[in-house]
Formats: structure tokens, C-alpha cells, sequence
């Protein structure tokens, strides 16, 4: 049985879940947070900066979301396509996992960490992350054109419907990039997606910058 310890409002911790959930892959969810401080102990000492989400099969400890969809896809495979057999096809899939995590979540959390750093959100901050999010969103509204997407999931869905959820929140996707709207649509409606939207709706009063009424 595989442990995964992370957090319902967790994007990365998100990431990891879609993987599992599409492959109805049998595991334990352990929630970290003062409720349950022996998670977070876990969590803690098994990396660097102590961030989950961590995946446990038995002796083996895993962080970082996309390693662990790729033991994931390696170790305990499904229906889901979490990775291309070819091994181009699989660098390709792994560079539209990165645009996700680097260009749009973590360009995200810039503000976040400024509320959480400063109480408030400043105008060049502002500023700064939606020139960064609209940069990114023009770009990989680009990138749908020629996306052939996967009957269910694969990493870069894994990637993509989480760090989309949270960035629309802080910078609206713009009428511009109707496909990129529409795709993020079409994510949260799958069902490993919509299930981690409901199980993190009652966290959503954590969201630094306020969580908009919709999703």
C-alpha cells in the first residue's frame, strides 16, 4: 500500500492525487497539519525543505510531485497514460510539465508569498505576476493548437489542471486565449481533477489573496 502525505488545498499535493485517482491506484492519503503532527514530522525529515507532497512505497521515499508520477507511471501503472513509452515523446511531455510548474504555478506564488510575507498584495507585485501569467497563458494558448490530448491523463494534465485552477484565480486567463479557457474548463471537469476541487472547497478561506465565488 502506498502512503501519500500532502494537503487537500496543496496544488502539488493535487498533482500527485490526479495521478493516483486516474489509475484508481489503491493508496492511504495522510493529511499534514497540526491535526497531525506525526505527518508533518514524516514530511519534514524526508527532504530538504520539508514540502510535501511525499509519496511512501514501502522502504522508498519520494518528493517532488513529478518524480513521483514518474514512479508513479514506472511502478504502478493504469489506464492512464502518466508518460509516453516513446522516449521523445516522454521529453516533450516532460518540458510542458516544467512550463506548468515554472512558468505558471510558480509565477503564481509570487503573490501569494508576498501576502504572506507582507499582509498585503503591492501593485508591482501585482503587476509583475499577471505580465508574467499573461506571457505564459499566450504561450501555451499556442501550444493547444497542436496538442493531441490523451483520452485521460497524462503528467502534463497532472501539471496543468492545478496550476491553472489557482492561477486564474490571480490572473484571470483573457478572453484571448479561448482555448486555453476552454481547456482549463474541460480539466476541471475530469473526474480526478472535480475530485480534488470538492475535497479542497472547504480549505478555500486559506487563499492568501481572497478565493474568487466560482470553480
Amino acid at each position: 500500500m502506498l502512503d501519500l502525505y500532502g494537503h487537500p488545498f496543496s496544488s502539488y499535493t493535487w498533482k500527485a492525487l490526479i495521478a493516483l485517482y486516474a489509475n484508481v491506484t489503491p493508496f492511504t492519503f495522510r493529511q499534514v497539519g497540526p491535526d497531525h503532527p506525526e505527518n508533518s514530522a514524516r514530511v519534514q525529515a524526508a527532504s530538504p525543505q520539508g514540502k510535501f507532497p511525499l509519496l511512501v512505497d514501502g522502504a522508498l521515499e519520494l518528493f517532488e510531485a513529478s518524480v513521483i508520477i514518474e514512479h508513479l507511471a514506472r511502478h504502478h501503472p493504469g489506464p492512464a497514460p502518466l508518460l509516453p513509452i516513446d522516449p521523445d515523446a516522454a521529453i516533450a511531455t516532460r518540458m510542458i510539465d516544467r512550463v506548468f510548474d515554472n512558468y505558471v504555478m510558480n509565477a503564481m506564488q509570487e503573490s501569494v508569498d508576498e501576502v504572506l510575507r507582507e499582509g498585503t498584495l503591492g501593485e508591482s507585485m501585482r503587476a509583475r505576476v499577471e505580465a508574467r501569467l499573461h506571457r505564459s497563458y499566450r504561450w501555451i494558448d499556442g501550444w493547444l493548437e497542436g496538442y493531441a490530448q490523451p483520452d485521460g491523463v497524462s503528467l502534463i494534465e497532472c501539471a496543468a489542471a492545478p496550476a491553472l485552477f489557482y492561477a486564474d484565480w490571480v490572473a484571470p486567463i483573457p478572453d484571448d486565449c479561448a482555448r486555453l479557457k476552454a481547456w482549463r474548463a474541460h480539466l476541471l471537469a475530469l473526474p480526478p481533477v472535480s475530485r480534488c476541487v470538492e475535497d479542497a472547497r472547504p480549505y478555500r478561506h486559506y487563499f492568501p489573496l481572497g478565493a474568487p465565488d466560482r470553480d
